[in-house]
């Protein structure tokens, strides 16, 4: 038995002592998770007030606060450059709480989120190598391959209740990063091998069970066979229970299905986890219900050019330490990916990248900024480039950035929200192809907001309502969080573009 699977914790969760799920998923046991456990079957049933008590008695709560009174808040880069030491947490020790400790020091989002997220990383990662930080770049890049070998994929984050699951690839992201920011010039091929062995075990995670698929079985895990044969990928979890972090909310949800239903929309709720989109319009098939979620339906288009782009990378760096097969092998996967991404995920009636249900044979009629990533990855022919362009202009740009959506929800990852990582996604991919004019644009709105909202706000945060500047950004399964970790990285890297 596991403390998420205890009496305690869930009696804890559905009590509601916390107002926040997370909390008590991060809690740290004085003792051991285990002896609270044992204690608490020897005097249960408790109420609210004397569980609350139990809890406050054998179990400590870090802080989430960010010390205010000490960072500069006379602007918003001033803002950025103080926060960065209050984000940085040093390589742990072993605690009785569901943290996997990491090796090495790291960088954290902030708020309720004070572990390392793997997607985030790269982000923030913009805004370190910005002030010459390039050590927190490679210790928490060590850290992902590390906490890979450990778990058998790089977890959402670094706690036991999210290793089930991952986040979109970003590792060869951060690898080249590091390589044309420090290893190239040092020509350590070396380091180099290691990180291909690394690439190539992400890579193998994502395509496990591939070679097994058929016209009767297309899809195993995270990999499907279209009809044509071509592999596409999709986003899964191995688990098909209520999440630790979210377990109050996901059983409320699930007891509104019928009872064979349930287990479905856990594994579909925590495959959304993993995208990094929890939650949007793009899963659902009732944009109004959660509980429609078909998140293991749809092969979205964001994951597969990062995967194109984790295919090209390897070819390049295994061309580099003249392993030739393996080359060869993965410039041949790239371009059947980009070939089926151009065939299922590109929409000549929208002029848009889009999402494909594999189950119905779709296209997504949901437009998102999931489909700038094919020019980031430059896996867009010119035309493509072109009209992609045109719609970001014309329909995703707003007074504060771009819009993640053109559906407005209460999910969080949809109008009337932006999100920095899109705005990173966007303006590179429109530079790569030469929109350097919209890209600008694009920077300046981000920019503009960022510093009305700092006046407000006194701080950065994990969203921003892109469409109203005079409201926060709401939605989600939270309230929104300071900090923040990739809101400071692409922030800082557009002041410096702005130059």
């Amino acid at each position: 038995m596991s403390f998420v699977t205890s009496q305690l914790f869930l009696d804890v969760q559905l009590a509601a002592i916390f107002s926040d799920s997370k909390t008590f998923a991060d809690a740290i046991a004085n003792d051991s998770w285990q002896t609270a456990s044992q204690l608490y079957l020897q005097v249960k049933p408790l109420t609210k007030q004397q569980l609350a008590e139990f809890v406050a008695q054998h179990f400590t709560l870090e802080s989430t606060e960010l010390p205010t009174t000490q960072l500069n808040t006379s602007d918003a880069q001033s803002y950025i450059a103080s926060l960065w030491p209050y984000l940085q947490r040093n390589a742990d020790t072993v605690k009785s709480s569901s943290l996997m400790p990491l090796k090495h020091n790291y960088i954290v989002p902030g708020g309720r989120f004070q572990e390392i997220y793997y997607w985030d990383s790269y982000f923030t990662a913009l805004g370190l190598q910005d002030i010459g930080d390039i050590d927190s770049i490679d210790a928490m890049l060590a850290n992902f391959i590390d906490l890979q070998n450990r778990n058998g994929c790089i977890p959402n984050g670094n706690r036991s209740y999210y290793s089930s699951r991952s986040q979109p690839p970003i590792l060869a992201l951060m690898v080249d990063l590091l390589w044309q920011a420090k290893y190239h010039d040092e020509h350590d091929l070396n380091w180099l091998t290691n990180c291909i062995a690394a690439l190539q075990h992400e890579y193998e995670f994502w395509m496990q069970g591939g070679e097994l698929l058929s016209a009767q079985i297309p899809a195993h895990r995270r990999v499907v066979k279209m009809p044509c044969g071509a592999l596409l990928n999709r986003y899964w979890d191995d688990e098909a229970t209520p999440r630790p972090e979210s377990l109050r909310e996901d059983l409320h949800d699930a007891a509104l299905l019928p009872e064979q239903h349930r287990a479905s929309y856990y594994r579909n709720i925590r495959a959304a986890c993993e995208s990094g989109w929890d939650f949007s319009s793009r899963w659902l098939a009732d944009s109004s219900e959660l509980t429609s979620i078909q998140t293991t339906d749809i092969i979205p288009v964001d994951l597969n050019s990062l995967l194109y782009h984790l295919e090209k990378q390897l070819s390049v760096y295994c061309q580099i330490v003249n392993a030739t097969n393996k080359q060869a092998y993965f410039e041949l996967q790239a371009t059947r990916r980009k070939a089926a991404i151009n065939k299922y995920l590109f929409s000549a009636k929208q002029a848009f990248f889009v999402d494909y249900n594999y189950k119905q044979g779709v296209q997504s009629n949901v437009l998102s900024l999931a489909g700038v990533v094919p020019l980031f990855v430059n896996c867009a022919n010119e035309q493509q480039a072109l009209q992609v362009s045109s719609k970001v202009m014309q329909d995703f740009l707003k007074p504060g950035g771009l819009v993640t959506t053109l559906h407005d929800t209460s999910q969080q990852w949809d109008s009337p929200n932006g999100w920095a990582p899109l705005q990173w996604f966007a303006v590179q991919g429109l530079r790569q192809y030469g929109f350097v004019a919209d890209a600008n644009t694009i920077i300046s709105h981000w920019l503009q907001m960022i510093e009305a909202r700092f006046k407000v706000d006194g701080c950065l945060l994990e969203k921003y309502n892109v469409c109203d500047l005079a409201n926060q950004a709401g939605g989600g399964e939270y309230k929104v969080q300071q900090g923040f970790g990739w809101t400071n990285g692409v922030t800082s890297r557009f002041y410096n573009l702005a130059k």
